[in-house]
């Protein structure tokens, strides 16, 4: 039955059902009836993180579901090394930093952000599409534009676009500082992690519709951990609950596909081809997880005239959290926002000490603002 009505919303072309409170009650009812013990998921998205709370389902959720968010946020994981590093740059003369937004307000080395080094003076400018910096570069020939390329799967297609047309155009003052990042591999480390207890994974929606659901089968194959893929409407998230809970009920760990309407088991093949041909795995760092192999994405050597961490001697120093901040502690699910020390207090959206205080898609900032338990 569960099945049969997941398919069916799937196809729907009205989403209004699964946005119906109504709709979404029903949900819960069955999850309560089917929940026999304490479970604890993790979802692993931004966009999950503000819908769950956004939405009101947490007040929806039985009692003994309990819900923890994990690495989801990519501007939150940026490792402050990297920050310090965007900094550096940002000082450097005749440097023009090119960025999306959340990325200035988060604090770096002594408190500092890109939004206080542009107000210092440094040229520093907010894109809202990677090919914006790529004009940039084309109409300030007398500046060097670097684009902070940070973000998973789902925005490293267009940046890998945007390399290739920079490097078709031959743009000698233009290049990326990549801090993109992969989940799978995050994703591996949080369930190898001593500790960390995880009963489930609500896949992310967005990153799923680029590498489809088979490089998440390592999950149950190696770990017996079930994970699902899921929607962002609250009638999508608490149906993968429910597909996710009787995984746990049945101890048949697999991965399910609750928005099959977006997300096909191979994924986007188009926007693999162009990640692949511009980017390969690397190392990379982790706020809160550390190093993780094979889990970045730096430019191919064909590439490498466009590389801002080839073309630029960074120091990149620093990279502790601030005193006191526990996000790297939140971004694992070990604690929740309201148990740091700081959140609430000075630590809020008005006058961030974390950046999963700065993102709109960090869980503090999401806690901050829908749930007041936490205060």
């Amino acid at each position: 039955m569960l099945q049969n009505m997941t398919e069916k919303n799937n196809k729907a072309a009205d989403l209004r059902e699964l946005r119906d409170p109504d709709f979404c009650r029903g949900l819960a009812r069955k999850l309560q009836e089917m929940l026999d013990r304490d479970v604890r998921f993790m979802e692993v998205c931004g966009t999950h993180t503000m819908s769950i709370f956004g939405s009101g389902l947490r007040s929806l959720m039985p009692r003994g579901l309990h819900h923890v968010s994990g690495p989801g946020c990519p501007v939150c994981v940026t490792h402050g090394s990297d920050i310090a590093a965007f900094l550096e740059l940002a000082q450097t003369p005749g440097v023009m930093l090119a960025s999306f937004g959340d990325m200035l307000r988060v604090p770096g080395p002594r408190g500092k952000s890109l939004k206080t080094a542009q107000a210092e003076g440094a040229s520093v400018r907010i894109c809202y599409s990677p090919f914006e910096a790529v004009q940039l570069a084309e109409s300030n020939p007398d500046r060097e534009v670097v684009f902070l390329g940070v973000g998973f799967e789902t925005t490293a297609p267009a940046v890998a676009a945007t390399m290739e047309m920079a490097h078709g155009k031959s743009l000698a003052n233009f290049s990326l500082y990549s801090c993109h990042k992969l989940i799978p591999p995050a994703l591996e480390a949080l369930a190898g992690k001593p500790g960390i207890r995880v009963d489930g994974f609500l896949l992310p929606g967005h990153v799923s519709s680029i590498i489809g659901t088979e490089p998440y089968r390592f999950l149950a194959r190696d770990y017996g951990i079930p994970a699902v893929v899921g929607g962002f409407e609250p009638g999508d998230i608490l149906q993968a609950l429910l597909l996710l809970v009787r995984r746990i009920k049945s101890a048949e760990p697999g991965v399910d596909n609750e928005y099959s309407r977006a997300v096909k088991p191979e994924g986007n093949p188009r926007a693999q081809e162009v990640m692949h041909r511009v980017f390969e795995p690397r190392d990379a760092l982790w706020r809160g997880l550390g190093t993780i192999p094979s889990s970045g994405l730096g430019l191919r050597e064909e590439y490498a005239a466009l590389d801002a961490e080839r073309r630029f001697s960074l120091s990149r120093t620093g990279g502790e959290d601030p005193p006191g901040c526990r996000c790297g502690e939140v971004l694992q699910g070990a604690i929740s926002p309201g148990e740091c020390p700081l959140f609430g207090r000075t630590c809020t959206p008005s006058s961030p000490v974390g950046p999963c205080m700065v993102s709109s898609e960090g869980s503090c900032a999401a806690s901050y603002h829908y749930d007041v338990d936490a205060l």
